[in-house]
């Protein structure tokens, strides 16, 4: 009974198919050995034979062949839960999960302390001209210029030729002459008498009838009054001339051209090499814009801000390295040159460029600058 306890215990700890042909392998062999112990035989009324744990043990049988597997079995009932078995080795660490959701944004915090100021870096390297800025709004009109000094007045006009000389009056008829006196007695003869007085003289004949006086003939000299008024409307003519003329002046100087005092600069939208420059300012009955002031300067630099170009002037050194002339030979009395110039950069700068900012440059003469005469 011992051993068929144990015998179950060990099958229900093993596959139930094998724990079946345990068991009928255990089952032969038991009857076997309990046949062995107890002898099997007919029933007997002999005595009862004495308990086999009294005999020896005998020597273990070899293991016999597997039984056929059995049928399957019932599953048992499951055993009571093992005890709580030791606490396994931490698992590696999992991926991170997925974002949440952004929550409500928080209250803006406070700025916080301004941080010590730097210090001051080193100064740079000075940067390079920029380029040209637009041209700034038109200002406004400037105030109405002064009445000029009224014109110089005309020459006096040709004096007038004498009238025609009047004819001569028809002289008068002579008088009738008058009565002869009586002639004295001749004194007795004898001696020489004293000669008579002399009788009174005769009546004076009438006066002829004069002749008419002939017409007075015109003055050569005009009347005062009527020349002042003469030279009165020649004024008015000639102010009248001057606004239109100063009227025109502005539309054809307009935008491309300024006046300064005498000069105007008329700048023309072509870029040319100096000489070409030059002769085309020739041929038009003037030079190349070559300012003596600084108002004359500013007019210029006002027209090549316009354009955004550079311009040529007039004046040159190529007779005399670093000494510039005015186109006549005359040594400069302005000049306005950028820092640093002229230099003569590269040994071949003999003509002289304008920049937009007004201010002056040595250039090549072969170079292409936008043309500027005045006239």
């Amino acid at each position: 009974a011992m051993l068929l306890l144990l015998s179950v215990l060990v099958l229900l700890s093993q596959p139930l198919g094998y724990l079946e042909a345990e068991m009928k392998t255990y089952s032969q062999t038991a009857v076997a050995n309990a046949c062995a112990l107890v002898m099997c035989g007919p029933v007997e009324n002999g005595l009862p034979g004495r308990d086999g744990r009294d005999g020896r043990d005998g020597a273990r049988g070899e293991k016999g062949d597997p039984g056929l597997p059995g049928a399957v079995g019932r599953a048992g009932m499951p055993g009571l839960p093992g005890p709580v078995g030791p606490k396994g080795d931490d698992g590696s660490a999992g991926g991170p999960g997925p974002k949440g959701d952004s929550g409500p944004r928080g209250p803006q915090g406070l700025p916080g302390v301004p941080g010590p100021a730097g210090k001051e870096g080193t100064p740079g390297k000075q940067g390079n001209i920029g380029p040209q800025g637009n041209p700034g709004p038109k200002g406004e009109a400037g105030p109405k210029g002064e009445v000029g000094a009224p014109g110089v007045p005309g020459s006096t006009g040709i004096r007038g030729l004498p009238g025609p000389k009047g004819e001569r009056g028809a002289s008068g008829e002579p008088g009738a002459p008058g009565n002869a006196g009586a002639a004295g007695l001749p004194g007795a003869v004898g001696a020489q008498g004293t000669p008579g007085a002399r009788g009174p003289p005769g009546l004076k004949g009438d006066r002829g009838v004069p002749g008419e006086k002939g017409a007075k003939g015109e003055s050569g000299l005009p009347d005062v009054a009527a020349l002042r008024q003469q030279v009165e409307a020649l004024q008015g003519q000639m102010q009248n001339l001057q606004a239109t003329l100063s009227q025109y002046k502005k539309a054809d100087l307009f935008p491309n051209g300024r006046s300064v005092g005498e000069k105007i600069f008329k700048i023309v939208n072509l870029e040319k090499p100096f000489e070409e420059a030059q002769q085309m300012c020739i041929q038009a009955g003037g030079q190349l814009a070559s300012p003596r002031s600084e108002a004359e300067n500013a007019a210029l630099q006002q027209l090549v801000t316009v354009q955004n170009k550079n311009a040529f002037l007039g004046m040159t050194d190529t007779k005399t390295e670093g000494k510039f002339t005015y186109p006549t030979g005359e040594a400069l009395v302005y000049s306005n040159w950028a820092p640093g110039e002229p230099n003569n950069d590269g040994g071949a700068e003999n003509c002289v460029e304008i920049y937009t900012n007004g201010k002056w440059n040595d250039k090549s003469c072969g170079e292409r600058r936008v043309v500027i005469c005045e006239f």
